[in-house]
């Protein structure tokens, strides 16, 4: 019997197209919507904002133009000052037609030194007013033109031959400096992005370090440290201050104040697009974390903080501590004993004017010390000029710069201008106290005076070791999460539960939804 075979039918074009077409257009879109939810939300990434120009262009015009000037205004009184003295006995000679006493000489200088610092600290608590009412940048501003016109006063002053010129220019040119330590730290690490909010915090006290150096290096003897050009010397820190003045109108406002501050979103949105010229996701993630610190804020008061509600707000007590402590236990530390009277220092320890100028601004390290030596003890006096640049290493490292930023990493923006007022104040107040007590503590107790400023470097190491947070990395609301209990809080062993913070993985998603919101609701409003 003969087989009768059916062909089977196969894979024809129709049977291809429709399994093609629904498997990849029906079933693929089920899968990847499933495993799209399943993908770990730290998967789904926000472009970080880096370094912008405009970052860039605020960080080198404030560094340069304004923290470099109150550095030098530390260092440039040092060298040249006994051809001030001379100047003002000359002046007094000749006015009154009797010649001042070594004693009343010693106390007319220590006075014009000493005012710079007292105008510093009334500028840090005007610091505090000016920020919230004309804004960071207008103090930036005022800073600047108060630098320059000491500037002037201290160039006139010998061709009027007047001492009073010296005292306004000082007390003029230390109230501007206040203005700067109070307002610069907090301008720039407003302006910054979390991740590089310690990068811009340090460029402050940066500028004061190199400040110091200049000033040092501009009032040796051979370059302008002499009886010729000492007012040449005192103004040389407004060349940099004019250049950078070019710049104030092209910086940005800081987004922070402009929010949480002003109120006014739409200008806080503006100024954050200029800055961050980075995606919109980014930007609108921001401005959540604005929301949120401007809802702290009119939580915590209805009526505005001023330096006296930061006094009394019992969830402020430890963050203040650690500022104002920070800040003046930079200064009794000693530092400022180094900078104002290293030339002293190194020629009681033996040293000639030259080697004691060269020691002052950081020449002659330890190796090429260590390489003369004999078996005399003719060098043992250059031990001196060791141990003092060993001591400026190792503060900055850490207490030079860490204080005039900390402030930014502990408040939030309500309470931020009057805590680092406040701060500021105790640094430069501890500073007066310092230079003025000093040359009485190296009198009667020689070399031994600095264990006084080791024992408060260590009470000071003590404190911070046990009440200060690691600020690195985390959102202002979550460091204030730790420090709100006052001096039971335990910063270093509580964490701020993940669900609650505002960046997290698992909110990824939320506020990549919430950031579009917003976009549309300030659009509608800048509309």
């Amino acid at each position: 019997m003969q087989d009768i075979s059916i062909e089977r039918p196969g894979w024809t074009f129709l049977l291809i197209l429709a399994g093609t077409a629904t498997t990849i257009g029906l079933s693929l879109p089920v899968g990847y919507n499933i495993g799209v939810l399943n993908t770990p939300a730290m998967d789904i990434s926000i472009e970080r904002p880096g370094w912008t120009f405009l970052l860039i262009l605020a960080g080198t015009a404030t560094t340069i133009g304004l923290s470099l000037p109150v550095g030098y205004n530390i260092g440039v009184v040092n060298t040249p000052a006994q051809v001030i003295k001379e100047f003002c006995r000359n002046i007094i000679t000749e006015k009154f037609g009797n010649t001042p006493s070594i004693i009343q000489l010693e106390l007319i200088w220590s006075s014009i030194v000493s005012i710079f610092l007292v105008g510093a600290a009334i500028g840090s608590l005007g610091g505090s007013v000016l920020a919230d009412k004309i804004g960071r940048k207008g103090v930036l501003a005022v800073c600047s033109g108060l630098a320059a016109l000491s500037a002037v006063l201290f160039f006139i002053s010998r061709p009027v031959m007047s001492i009073e010129l010296l005292f306004i220019g000082r007390l003029l040119v230390g109230f501007s400096s206040g203005l700067t330590t109070t307002v610069v730290p907090m301008y720039l690490t407003e302006l910054a992005p979390i991740h590089l909010r310690g990068s811009t915090g340090v460029l402050c006290p940066l500028g004061v370090t190199i400040g110091v150096l200049l000033g040092q290096i501009m009032s040796m003897h051979d370059i302008l440290g002499n009886s010729d050009y000492w007012p040449h010397c005192l103004a040389a820190y407004v060349i940099p201050v004019i250049i950078c003045a070019f710049a104030l109108p092209l910086l940005p406002e800081s987004p922070k104040y402009l929010f949480v501050i002003k109120k006014d979103q739409h200008k806080a949105f503006q100024q954050l697009n200029r800055l961050r010229n980075s995606k919109q996701a980014a930007v609108n993630l921001e401005i959540l974390k604005l929301k949120k610190e401007q809802q702290d804020n009119e939580k915590n008061t209805r009526v505005g903080w001023s330096i006296g509600k930061v006094l009394v707000d019992r969830s402020l007590l430890l963050p203040l501590l650690l500022v104002c402590s920070l800040q003046a236990g930079q200064q009794l530390s000693g530092i400022n004993a180094v900078f104002y009277y290293s030339t002293a220092i190194f020629k009681a320890a033996g040293l000639s004017d030259r080697a004691s100028e060269l020691g002052t601004i950081g020449s002659g390290l330890c190796n090429n010390f260590m390489a003369i030596l004999s078996d005399s003890y003719a060098w043992v006096p250059y031990l001196s000029i060791i141990g003092v640049q060993g001591y400026i290493l190792c503060y900055g490292f850490g207490l030079g710069p860490i204080p005039y930023f900390i402030g930014s990493e502990l408040f939030e923006v309500g309470p931020r201008s009057s805590a680092m007022a406040l701060g500021s104040m105790f640094s430069w107040g501890a500073n007066l106290i310092v230079s003025l007590t000093f040359p009485l503590m190296q009198m009667y107790l020689g070399t031994a005076s600095f264990f006084i400023f080791a024992l408060v470097a260590f009470g000071l190491f003590v404190f911070t070791r046990f009440y200060l947070p690691e600020t690195r990395g985390k959102d202002i609301t979550e460091v204030v999460e730790l420090c709100n209990k006052g001096l039971s809080s335990k910063p270093l062993r509580r964490n701020v539960p993940e669900n609650q913070r505002i960046n997290t993985s698992e909110n990824v998603g939320y506020v990549l939804q919430k950031s579009y919101t917003s976009r549309l609701t300030l659009t509608t409003k800048c509309t």
